[in-house]
C-alpha cells in the first residue's frame, strides 16, 4: 500500500471518528445543560475501529468521553448507525460503566453506573443492567436493570427474586427527607 493512499485511509478513519464521537455526545446531550452542548467533544480510548459497511464504531481500553459538564467513562463502547448514518445504538460496558451529567444548574451531577448501558436514539429508551444504579443529590435508585424512557419520563426498576425479605438483589430507592416532604401524604 502506497503512503498516499495510507495518508487518505488515515485521514477518513480520523474524520469518522471524530464524527462517531459527535453522535454519541449528541445522543447523550439530550440530557444535558444546554451549554454542555457547545463545549468541545473530548474522546481518549486505547483503540477505535470503524467499519463502514456495518456502520459500528468501536472505542476500547478505557475510554473516556467528556462534553461539558458529561463524562461517560467504560471499558468499551460501541456505536451503531442505521441506514441514514445517523446513530441508532450505543452500547458502553465496563467494570462498571459509568456516566456523570449537570442536567440542570440547580442540582448536583446526575450520576450513574452499571456494568452495561445501552441507549436507543430511535426510541429514547436507555437500558442499565448488572448493578444498575441511578443517584443525584443524595436519591438513588438501585437494581439489577433500570430502564428510563426519555420520551415518558419514566423509570422502571427491575431487582432479583428474594424469598428472605433481605434488600440483596433487589430494587433500592432511597429519598433524601428534604424530598420525602414533597410526596402526596407526606407530613410535617
Amino acid at each position: 500500500m502506497n503512503l498516499n493512499h495510507q495518508s487518505l485511509l488515515s485521514n477518513a478513519f480520523l474524520k469518522q471518528a471524530v464524527l462517531m464521537g459527535s453522535l454519541v455526545l449528541c445522543s447523550a446531550g439530550t440530557f444535558a445543560l444546554p451549554s454542555d452542548r457547545n463545549q468541545p467533544i473530548s474522546l481518549v480510548a486505547d483503540r477505535a475501529t470503524f467499519n463502514e459497511k456495518t456502520g459500528i464504531t468501536t472505542y476500547s481500553g478505557n475510554v473516556i468521553i467528556e462534553q461539558g459538564s458529561m463524562k461517560l467513562k467504560a471499558n468499551s463502547i460501541i456505536a451503531n448507525m442505521n441506514s441514514r448514518k445517523e446513530i441508532s445504538v450505543i452500547t458502553a460496558t465496563g467494570g462498571p460503566a459509568r456516566f456523570q451529567q449537570k442536567t440542570d444548574p440547580a442540582k448536583g451531577p446526575a450520576k450513574g453506573q452499571a456494568q452495561k448501558i445501552i441507549y436507543n436514539a430511535e426510541t429514547g429508551i436507555i437500558n442499565l443492567s448488572g448493578n444498575a444504579l441511578l443517584e443525584q443529590d443524595g436519591a438513588s435508585i438501585k437494581g439489577n436493570t433500570l430502564k428510563y424512557s426519555m420520551n415518558k419520563g419514566d423509570i422502571v426498576a427491575e431487582g432479583t427474586p428474594n424469598k428472605t425479605g433481605s434488600s440483596s438483589g433487589r430494587v433500592q430507592i432511597v429519598i433524601p427527607s428534604s424530598s420525602a416532604k414533597s410526596f402526596p401524604g407526606a407530613s410535617d
